[in-house]
């Protein structure tokens, strides 16, 4: 039998997605959990792209319940409710939310430019996972420049360059005419998962709403076998 019969059909996944959005780290553990059960017959190319939930917030964040409150008109208890559903959905994916941690709602751009430089760097996947814990497991500020190169080197990115950058405007207009794309292809809320560049899943789907789209997207792909 031909060695290429099991080779896995390579699939481009855009995640887009913000580090401060709880439900974007549900999509991505679920989807994760997905190309796991998908193995040996998915091989994903994950690209991380930005999308800012709160652009125009200031430097020092706001309180994240008032926010919420103010944001979607919540009282109090409906917030801590649903963050105790968010908390326990996470669970069970194994990641852990800690609200009581996760005091402020921060400016994503800085982090957003990281991740863009993780990118170029093939360390991408590692500094999005770090964040998210940073901030939801840990609740850390990541929007805190030190903070951020502090978690760049958590994730095996040189501390240095990633001070330089934040010092800097260095992929800032990347950034912006990627965030200005996805907008314009009609993304309006995150997470979203996009397979193959046509393909929309939308939210923190469960697990095998993730794995039935990645099978079903794999097997219709034209010459799979003759990619690299």
């Amino acid at each position: 039998m031909p060695d290429n019969a099991h080779t896995p059909t390579r699939l481009r996944i855009d995640f887009v997605s913000d580090v401060v959005c709880p439900w974007c780290a549900i999509g991505l553990a679920a989807l994760e959990h997905a190309l796991a059960r998908t193995h040996g017959e998915v091989d994903a190319d994950i690209h991380f792209q930005p999308f800012e939930l709160n652009p125009g917030l200031g430097a020092a964040g706001e309180d994240a319940v008032e926010h919420l409150q103010k944001k979607y008109g919540m009282p109090a208890e409906q917030v801590a409710a649903n963050q105790e559903a968010i908390r326990q959905r996470g669970a069970s994916l194994g990641f852990t939310f800690d609200m009581h941690r996760r005091r402020r709602i921060y400016n994503t751009f800085d982090a957003h430019r990281l991740l863009h430089w993780a990118g170029e760097e093939g360390r991408q996947r590692e500094l999005k996972h770090a964040l998210l814990r940073a901030y939801f497991t840990e609740g850390r500020d990541v929007s805190d420049h030190d903070t951020l190169a502090a978690i760049a080197g958590e994730a095996g990115l040189p501390v240095d360059r990633a001070h330089a950058i934040l010092s800097s405007d260095t992929c800032a207009d990347e950034v912006r005419t990627v965030e200005r794309f996805f907008q314009q292809q009609g993304i309006q809320a995150v997470p979203a998962v996009i397979i193959e560049r046509r393909h929309l899943i939308s939210g923190g789907q469960p697990v095998e709403v993730f794995e039935q789209a990645l099978r079903q997207i794999a097997a219709a792909k034209p010459n799979a076998q003759a990619e690299a």
